[in-house]
C-alpha cells in the first residue's frame, strides 16, 4: 500500500513539475491557443497554464508573489521594472509589436479617418485604461497626436484590459479602439476589414513593443521562452496582426 501511495505521489510530482504557469497580457489571448498547440508538438511533456490580465495588474500580482514563471507583457515598461527590482531573471526582450485599430459591430464609413470618432452617431467609445493597459497608453497618445483627444474624451468607456475593451465594443459602445490582434480570433473573423474595422495610422503612436521576461529558472520555462522568440512563434504572431520584424 505504501509503495502504491509513493508511486502516485511521484507521478503527481512529475506532472506538476512539467506544468508551467505564465502571466499573459490580454491582447495575446487570441494567439495563445495556437502558440500552445505548436509548443506542444515540440514539448508534449510540458503543460502550459495561462493567466490573462492587464499588464499592470499582472505585474502587481508578480510583485506580490504570484507563482508565474514567465511574463508576456503588452509593453516593455512592466518587464523593465521587474528586471530592475531583480524579480525577473532575464533582461526584457521584444517578442512582438502590437497595433491599434478602430472596431465597430456595425458597418462604418472609415474613409472619414479619425474624424469619424467626432461623429454625433458615435456617442460612446471603448478604450483601454492607460493606467492599467499599455494599449490604453498608445490609444491616448494616438488621439492626442491627432488633436482630437479633448474633443472626444467625454465619450470614453474604459476597459481595464484590452479584452474588456473589446467586450464593451461588442455590447455597450458604438465603437472601440482595440488591439488589431483581437480581430483575428475565431470569434471575430466574421467582422470585416474596412467595413467593421481598420488599422490606426502607426505614425500616431509609439510602437507597442511587447516585452518578455523569465521569472523562474527551470528548463520547462526556458523551453517556452525560447519557443516564443523562435520562427514558429513569430509566424503565429504575424498571423494575428502583430509586427515581428
Amino acid at each position: 500500500m505504501k509503495k502504491i501511495i509513493i508511486l502516485i505521489f511521484l507521478s503527481l510530482s512529475n506532472i506538476f513539475a512539467n506544468s508551467i504557469t505564465i502571466a499573459v497580457a490580454s491582447n495575446v489571448s487570441y494567439a495563445m491557443d495556437e502558440l500552445k498547440e505548436e509548443f506542444k508538438k515540440i514539448h508534449p511533456e510540458i503543460k502550459v497554464r495561462v493567466t490573462l490580465g492587464s499588464s499592470g495588474k499582472l505585474t502587481a500580482q508578480i510583485k506580490n508573489g504570484a507563482p508565474y514563471g514567465l511574463f508576456m507583457s503588452a509593453n516593455m515598461k512592466y518587464p523593465n521594472a521587474l528586471h530592475e527590482e531583480k524579480i525577473a531573471i532575464t533582461k526584457p526582450v521584444v517578442y512582438a509589436k502590437g497595433t491599434l485599430c478602430y472596431f465597430s459591430v456595425k458597418k462604418r464609413d472609415f474613409s472619414k479617418g479619425i474624424e469619424l470618432l467626432k461623429s454625433k452617431n458615435i456617442k460612446r467609445i471603448s478604450v483601454a485604461n492607460p493606467k492599467t493597459a499599455p494599449y490604453g497608453v498608445a490609444t491616448k497618445e494616438a488621439l492626442i497626436n491627432a488633436k482630437i483627444y479633448d474633443d472626444i474624451k467625454s465619450k470614453f468607456v474604459y476597459g481595464e484590459s484590452i479584452s474588456q475593451t473589446i467586450s464593451y465594443a461588442l455590447r455597450a459602445t458604438e465603437l472601440g479602439i482595440v488591439a488589431t490582434s483581437s480581430l483575428y480570433s475565431s470569434k471575430m473573423t466574421h467582422y470585416k476589414k474596412n467595413i467593421n474595422w481598420i488599422e490606426i495610422d502607426t505614425n500616431l503612436y509609439s510602437p507597442i513593443k511587447q516585452g518578455l521576461v523569465l521569472l523562474k529558472d527551470t528548463k520547462e520555462y526556458k523551453a517556452f521562452y525560447d519557443f516564443l522568440l523562435g520562427k514558429k512563434a513569430k509566424k503565429i504572431f504575424k498571423k494575428y496582426g502583430y509586427i515581428t520584424s
